[in-house]
This record gives structure tokens, C-alpha cells and sequence, in this order.
């Protein structure tokens, strides 16, 4: 298969998987196409998004297995007979195990709503807020097994207004998001991300 392949891991409503899907499809990916999504959450949003644009999906219910590396090992299966050469993590609740963390080691990012290492986890936005900082932003990230750990390869800083508020500065996040992940995809795709330990190199085009 040629090309370079990108599956999408979602849970949610989607939106980060809708912007990598419209940039793609305009050329804005690099040359990369979207060709799965996975989702742990068969009636989530970003399941009808996904049968809207035509993307096929991996739909499964976590419950039903005896264990996250069986349902992971499944997923690995797709993915490799789909040829996939980039695995997005977007709004994807769930852990990963080393049965793909290990699989995927440098073919595994993900996009988090905060500068990280700080304020890891869930309610990144609303720690932020708690804590009172006056920047906040997004970080993309390779996946390490951490909880939000891996190298980072791009951040983005957004200002907190005055009297912010936690759906506000949401919105705020979610375009940036949106803005600059597919850019970091693109990236990948036309070969210009290196890593070295725990530093990351993005090479000029």
C-alpha cells in the first residue's frame, strides 16, 4: 500500500478527528490519508463523523474482553493490515499497553489541552484554570506508556484572559488543536520529525 497511512483512536465527539480528516482531504496532511478510525465507544460522535467522510472504522466494547492487551491485540491486527504508519491518539480516553505503545514506539502521538509536564491527565483545562496560570496551550506528544510522559514535538501557548472561564478557554484550546495537529501529521508524513532520546527534532521542508 502506498501513501502514508494515519488511523485515528477517538472517544468522544470527534473534532480533532474531523480536522485531520478535512485537512487530508485538502492536501494539508502531507500526503498523509486518514484510513481508520478506532473507537472504544461504538455510539460516540466521532463514530458518525467517521461514516460520514467515508473513513472505515474499528468499533469495539472494552467490557467485553478478558483484558486491554486482548483488545489491543485485535486493534494491532488492523492496524498492521492496514499498513499504518502513524497512530493519532485523538480525545482517546483509555491507557495504552505496551502491546501498542511497544508495537508503535515513535509512530504514536497524541494531543493534549496543556504545556506540558504540566497539568497531565483529565481536566487539564480546568487545572489550569484552578492553579491560575496566566499561559496554558497544547502539546503534541509521543505516546511512552505514561501517563501524558513522551517526548514532546510541538506546544502551542494560549493567554488566559481575564475572568476566563472553563468553556471559554475550551473553545480557545480546541482551535489551536485543531490548527496544529494536523500540521505535526504533516510533519510525519513528509519525514521531518526526529528523535533522539528524549529530544525531538522537527527538520526544516
Amino acid at each position: 500500500m502506498s501513501g502514508y497511512r494515519i488511523a485515528v483512536f477517538a472517544s468522544g465527539t470527534g473534532s480533532n478527528f474531523q480536522a485531520l480528516a478535512e485537512a487530508a482531504a485538502e492536501g494539508r496532511l502531507g500526503g498523509a490519508t486518514v484510513e481508520l478510525l478506532v473507537c472504544d465507544k461504538p455510539a460516540a460522535p466521532v463514530v458518525g463523523r467517521a461514516e460520514r467522510l467515508g473513513i472505515p472504522k474499528h468499533l469495539f466494547v472494552p467490557k467485553q474482553y478478558g483484558s486491554r492487551e486482548e483488545y489491543e491485540a485485535e486493534i494491532v491486527a488492523k492496524l498492521e493490515e492496514l499498513d499504518i504508519d502513524l497512530v493519532v491518539l485523538a480525545g482517546y480516553m483509555r491507557l495504552l499497553t505496551s502491546v501498542i505503545v511497544d508495537k508503535y514506539a515513535g509512530r504514536l502521538i497524541n494531543i493534549h489541552p496543556s504545556l506540558l509536564p504540566a497539568f497531565p491527565g483529565t481536566n487539564a483545562i480546568g487545572q489550569a484554570l484552578d492553579y491560575g496560570v496566566k499561559l496554558s496551550g497544547v502539546t503534541v506528544h509521543f505516546v511512552d506508556g505514561g501517563m501524558d510522559t513522551g517526548p514532546i514535538i510541538a506546544q502551542r501557548a494560549i493567554e488566559v484572559a481575564e475572568h476566563e472561564t472553563e468553556e471559554s478557554f475550551a473553545q480557545a484550546v480546541h482551535a489551536v488543536e485543531q490548527e496544529l495537529y494536523p500540521q505535526v501529521v504533516a510533519l510525519f508524513a513528509q519525514g521531518r520529525v526526529k528523535l533522539e532520546g528524549r529530544k525531538v527534532t522537527l527538520l526544516k521542508g
